[in-house]
Parts: structure tokens; C-alpha cells; sequence
């Protein structure tokens, strides 16, 4: 696993010092984040108490160099259709930022790292789901 993509519950876990996320995130070359996590990430710190602090958390964490950001692009847009698609025709959806996310993971060859179980239903997804 040497590009691994984390999501939002990922990035609330590193923060939190899970060590077994701690552990795989240690063996990547580079960490992922797509812009999608970014947002709700800003939407959490917006809501909650700590907004200045958190944001200079992230801040910090996206300038190191091994960390890179995902943009939404037309080919991430086309993932992003193929498994809407298929979460419709399956009848069992999950929520379309998870969508964004995967559709980001997809196109950037990555490995997702992952809290959250909706994931394990999209198919095509190269994932790890983890325990709390």
C-alpha cells in the first residue's frame, strides 16, 4: 500500500492517534486526500468549538510533502457516475459524498483507509476497512 487515500473518518481517527491507522499510514509513500474530505472536514469545523485550531491541524498536516490532494476532475467525475449508476441499480446507495470520495480513491489508483462501512458496498473500491 504504498498511495493510500483517507477519508474524513480516516483523517478524525489520525488525529485521535488510532494506532493500527497510524501503523498503515506510516508504510505509505504518499496520503491522498480528496477535496471532497476537505470540505467536510471545513463543515465539521465550522460546527464545532475549535474551528481556528483544527484548520491549522490541517493546515499543517497538507504541507508535508508526502501529502497530496485530489481535485475533482472529469475523470473523477466519470468514476463518479459508473458508481452512482450502480449504487441506484443495486437499490442500496450510500451517501454521495462517499461516492465523490471513492470515485477520487478510483482514479488515483490509491488505497482507501477508511472508518466507515458504506465504502465496503462500492464496488471496484480498493479498500480497508477499519475498527473504531
Amino acid at each position: 500500500m504504498k498511495r493510500l487515500v483517507i477519508d474524513t473518518s480516516a483523517y478524525s481517527h489520525m488525529r485521535g492517534g488510532h494506532p493500527e491507522l497510524l501503523d498503515l499510514l506510516a508504510s505509505a509513500e504518499v496520503l491522498l486526500i480528496p477535496v471532497t474530505v476537505l470540505g467536510e472536514l471545513e463543515g465539521a469545523f465550522e460546527l464545532g468549538s475549535r474551528a481556528k485550531a483544527n484548520r491549522q491541524a490541517l493546515t499543517d498536516f497538507l504541507s508535508e510533502p508526502f501529502v497530496l490532494i485530489l481535485a475533482s476532475t472529469v475523470d473523477v467525475a466519470r468514476h463518479y457516475g459508473q458508481i452512482y449508476a450502480r449504487q441506484r441499480r443495486s437499490g442500496r446507495p450510500v451517501p454521495v459524498n462517499d461516492m465523490w470520495i471513492a470515485a477520487s480513491a478510483i482514479d488515483s489508483g490509491g488505497h482507501l483507509l477508511t472508518f466507515d462501512k458504506d465504502f465496503g458496498r462500492i464496488e471496484g473500491l480498493d479498500c480497508t476497512i477499519l475498527g473504531s
